[in-house]
């Protein structure tokens, strides 16, 4: 982890298609959902990471703050600008932004945690015999 530093940035740009809009509003006024823009947010993330970090390492979701301000129509496209701005260790800190081509339409803050990813596969194995055992 010694390659990571604070300042690293990445900026991935999303068309935005129907499998990243909400439906009940109607077709005419699709817009990116919540839920889409997180998951892309987590991605340009754990990527930027993925970069910078030894092979057999990787990363884990702990912690998100996302203000959501804007729609973004179906056929648009968004920037996704995520910055690194806290290394303790294993645990990482992002701020970032998105925006499509009239505004900004999200920011927030996201946090990772750095594992090994053998580890940590042999730590979820090891629960799900626990939770098959149990049901």
């Amino acid at each position: 982890m010694s390659e990571l530093k604070a300042g690293l940035t990445s900026t991935r740009r999303y068309d935005i298609d129907k499998g990243r809009t909400i439906g009940f509003m109607g077709d005419d006024c699709r817009v990116y959902s919540t839920p889409a823009l997180l998951y892309d947010i987590e991605v340009v993330c754990r990527d930027l990471l993925l970069e910078n970090i030894e092979a057999g390492k990787d990363s884990v979701g702990t912690r998100v703050e996302l203000d959501h301000v804007g729609a973004t129509l179906l056929g648009m496209w968004v920037e996704i600008t995520v910055k690194l701005v806290e290394v303790n260790g294993p645990a990482v800190t992002f701020e970032f932004t998105a925006r499509d081509a009239l505004e900004e339409v999200a920011r927030g803050k996201h946090s990772r945690f750095i594992v090994g990813a053998e580890k940590t596969a042999q730590r979820l194995k090891a629960k799900l015999e626990k939770a098959m055992a149990a049901a």
